[in-house]
């Protein structure tokens, strides 16, 4: 190696579990990794040359610039560089109104989740990471662009340890990308009321995704990606985005498959009640059509104030004005099964607790929550006891605290969009319900459980997962069926039963456990409870 190399670290001893392994799986419990950057390590993108780092076997860059914009303006190219930027730090999230500084630390979710504390950037935010196996090298690899979850006013994508892509593109031999974009305020208040300048003011984030897209589109051949074979998808408010995109004319063409985890039914602003919320946020800032030089002066927080305001005085908008809406020109259809996109592979699913978890504790015994659930049910003591019978139906080796905790809003959501996808008769769309729970915990199968499976990365995420041996097998199992999605569509691979796309006549649903199995029409019976009463 040349004098002028950089060696970051020249040999880590690090587990194999570190790579999303099994530590019981015969491995030899310690490898070498030697983590390199050095000019082996620089790849030239359209706007310049960018250096990472040779992780093991997995090229890593972090923190590359995918476009550049003014506040509340639409997202640019970035620009040009010379020489090379260094991309090998995360690069900040985007500026958000509750950080972990607000939330509830020592509650069971937090402490499983570990989420991590990064620092904000307005103006340096729309960043993005790769990780792949090769560059520079000519190969087509399937490409995975992850959007992260935390609605759309929060998160980013490296605040969840399992986040990280290493373990995928090393397993799969996938590029992965996630990236962050513009949340909240600065990302989803529509301004095309003021005119001039804000005249295309409006879904600002999503703008973002497609901007990434873009980048990917056009740079991540040199990554050793297929710019013709990329697969979007997330996770709750990542899973809204996916569907935001789908619905996308700008995004058609940047993407071939997509998957939606826990975000079918993520809410949407109207076209006329966005444009009425953004005009009482102006006004509450003194800005109006026509004198809008003010806008640029005010520090995030002011920003977060008058949406507050604003919000309080248009209750009919709802979480702030932050959200997407169905504008016309960027989002054209509603975001379930756009026409648009039915040529799209898709995987939809949700997890059985979501966020209904806690209600009954492991060990609570049948009779215990008979009683509760007839209080539920306005003290119908048939209604109760039908209800069993329905949910043993569906899920025969249920525990009793699933009775109270299974999720009755994020699922049907699912099940609406499958069946809105299937109906168009044109790409499959392959149906999934996450039903594993690790033992002995209150958070059981709730919302985000999945994700360390997808990811490969259960050794990242030991709080939520508790590291068992059965969790890092479904993991192999799952974190394969996603890596034959990315490739072919196809989510089908050795360890699950045949998995059929869904349709009206088999209501195929994946149920991810311990023991995969696919239930036809399962749960079209608890979904009718859903309808009438919400949980």
């Amino acid at each position: 190696m040349k004098a002028k190399t950089l060696i970051l670290i020249a040999a880590v001893v690090l587990t194999a579990v570190s790579c999303g392994g099994n530590p019981s799986g015969g491995a030899d419990p310690a490898i070498l990794r030697t983590i390199v950057s050095d000019e082996t390590t620089v790849v030239s993108t359209v706007y310049g040359r960018v250096q990472g780092f040779l992780d093991g076997d997995v090229y890593t860059f972090r923190g590359i610039p995918y476009a550049k914009a003014e506040r509340f303006m639409p997202p640019q190219d970035p620009d040009k560089f010379e020489g090379v930027k260094m991309c090998r730090t995360y690069g900040p999230k985007a500026p958000q109104g509750e950080t972990l500084a607000y939330r509830d630390l020592s509650s069971d979710y937090d402490f499983a989740f570990q989420f991590v504390y990064e620092p904000m950037d307005e103006k340096e935010c729309l960043v993005l990471n790769v990780w792949t196996k090769g560059i520079n090298d000519g190969k087509k690899r399937p490409v995975f662009v992850w959007f992260h979850g935390g609605g759309f006013s929060s998160g980013s994508g490296h605040d969840l340890p399992c986040y990280e892509g290493r373990a995928l593109a090393a397993k799969g031999d996938v590029v992965v990308v996630n990236l962050n974009h513009r949340l909240n305020v600065l990302g989803y208040t529509d301004l095309r009321g003021l005119g001039g300048q804000y005249a295309e003011s409006v879904n600002l984030g999503q703008q973002d995704l497609v901007k990434a897209l873009e980048w990917v589109h056009k740079n991540i051949a040199a990554f050793g990606g297929d710019p013709g074979n990329v697969t979007i998808g997330g996770q709750s408010g990542g899973g809204g985005k996916v569907s935001n995109v789908l619905a996308m004319p700008s995004a058609r063409g940047l993407f071939q498959k997509a998957i939606v985890q826990s975000g079918s039914n993520m809410p949407y602003a109207e076209n006329e009640a966005s444009k009425a919320f953004g005009l009482a946020f102006a006004k509450e800032l003194g800005v109006t059509p026509g004198h809008t030089e003010k806008l640029d002066s005010f520090t995030y927080e002011e920003l977060v104030a008058a949406s507050r305001r604003a919000a309080a005085g248009n209750s009919g908008v709802g979480f702030g004005g932050a959200l997407p809406v169905l504008d016309g020109k960027y989002i054209t259809e509603m975001p379930v099964a756009p026409e648009q996109s039915r040529d799209i592979p898709m995987l939809v699913g949700t997890n059985l607790y979501e966020f209904s978890y806690g209600q009954a504790k492991p060990g609570a015994t049948l009779e215990e929550i008979r009683g509760k659930l007839i209080d539920r049910f306005d003290g119908s003591e048939d209604k109760a006891n039908q209800f069993i019978v329905d949910y043993k139906h569906a899920y025969p080796g249920f525990e009793p605290r699933d009775l109270l905790n299974t999720d009755f809003f994020f699922r049907p959501g699912a099940a609406a969009q499958v069946k809105a996808k299937s109906a168009q008769g044109a790409a499959p769309v392959y149906s999934f319900l996450f039903t594993w729970k690790p033992e002995g915990s209150d958070i059981g199968a709730c919302h985000g459980m999945e994700l360390p499976f997808m990811f490969n990365n259960i050794a990242l995420q030991p709080e939520m997962t508790r590291a068992s041996e059965k969790a890092f097998k479904l993991a192999d199992t799952v974190s394969s069926a996603w890596i034959a999605f990315f490739r072919t569509g196809n989510p089908n691979v050795e360890g699950l039963p045949l998995w059929d796309p869904w349709t009206e006549e088999n209501g195929a649903v994946m149920i991810l456990d311990n023991e995969p199995r696919v239930a036809s029409h399962h749960d079209d019976a608890l979904l009718q409870y859903q309808t009438n009463r919400m949980f």
